[in-house]
């Protein structure tokens, strides 16, 4: 997945948030007098209405026709940023910063956005700078601290990422809890040896503490380290005996093994503690046809379709089912239902 599909899914969040703390900036009454006959408010609320690209044009026709009002190029920019526009909005804010008045809202409404426009554009450097500066007006605006959190952990600074990570959360900088959501922020980030380093450190500090282990055992599994990643989930099951997931790896890893048994055993487990999620079915499934009992597996993998119409997976196994069971037409349509997913996918 990389880091790049993480940053897409909370910029797209904060093209949707940033308007709400945008109005927390903006609550000061206009410091400069209006130039142009642009009616800056009409094009205010086409960006709060969701029609942004309506309020580009009337600004840029603004500014077309000679007007001076350095508001109108920040909104213009503002616009370009909702519109989706990150390049644009960043040109235009970066023009027109110097010019607006310190401490006004629409500089800092300009700094905001340019952070925001730069983390959407990929260029997480350079948008730090300007995501601080406007945590400083707004410290306790949670979506901003996230994004720091984010932009820290990209560039490799666990440190700070911590920090805001805690702010976030409103948890303790230096604590157990706060090493155990950054290592979560890491992992997700696919920076396991920086997730490895804050989960252990969340360990020695609380090693009671639910979830930690369970994360360090996903990166030993996702290593290929698998009696690592065994022991670390029966650890989580000590302290919390109640964790589907775990349960699921636990009756993953024992697939993998070929000890059926085993693994129909966790598998079963997983699915009385979370009877909505496919994946426990589609390996009890296999499990199942594996050990001679083909009604059992043809019964879990049907569920694990109606959970997961989608999954190819589920689909093909189902499909094999019914063909051993002499079911050749149900089979038939499955197997063409799993390679349209497969075609779909590619």
């Amino acid at each position: 997945m990389g880091v790049d599909r993480p940053r897409r899914l909370f910029a797209a969040m904060l093209v949707v948030a940033v308007a709400g703390v945008s109005g927390a900036l903006a609550q000061s009454p206009p410091a400069l007098p209006i130039e142009t006959p642009t009616d800056l408010a009409a094009a205010r609320s086409l960006i709060d209405s969701g029609k942004a690209a309506d309020a580009v044009e009337k600004l840029r026709a603004a500014t077309a026709s000679g007007g001076s009002d350095p508001r109108i190029r920040e909104l213009l920019g503002v616009a370009y940023y909702h519109a989706g526009d990150a390049a644009n909005a960043i040109s235009t804010l970066e023009a027109v910063l110097p010019k607006l008045t310190a401490s006004s809202p629409e500089r800092r409404e300009a700094v905001q956005v340019l952070g925001l426009a730069h983390y959407l554009a990929g260029h997480i450097p350079e948008a730090i700078p300007y995501l601080e500066e406007t945590r400083a007006a707004v410290p306790d605006d949670i979506k901003l601290a996230y994004a720091l959190a984010m932009a820290y952990a990209q560039t490799r600074q666990p440190a700070k990422a911590r920090e805001s990570i805690a702010r976030t959360f409103h948890v303790a900088e230096g604590s157990a809890a706060a090493h155990l959501l950054t290592g979560q922020l890491m992992n997700r980030l696919e920076l396991e040896d920086l997730a490895e380093a804050e989960l252990e450190e969340a360990i020695r500090l609380d090693p009671k503490l639910p979830e930690a282990h369970y994360l360090l055992g996903q990166i030993a599994i996702f290593r290929s380290r698998f009696d690592e990643g065994l022991a670390l989930m029966q650890q989580e099951l000590a302290i919390n005996p109640a964790h589907a997931m775990a349960l699921y790896r636990i009756g993953d890893l024992y697939t993998r093994e070929s000890k059926w048994t085993e693994a129909i055993g966790a598998l079963q487990q997983s699915i009385w503690m979370n009877p909505y999620f496919s994946g426990p079915y589609i390996l009890l499934g296999k499990a199942y046809s594996r050990t001679g009992q083909p009604a059992a597996a043809e019964d879990v993998l049907k569920r694990a379709i109606e959970y997961d119409p989608n999954n190819k997976s589920a689909h093909y196994l189902y499909a094999q089912v019914l063909q051993r069971a002499g079911k050749l037409e149900q089979a038939k349509r499955e197997f063409a239902i799993a390679e349209k997913l497969l075609g779909d996918v590619k």
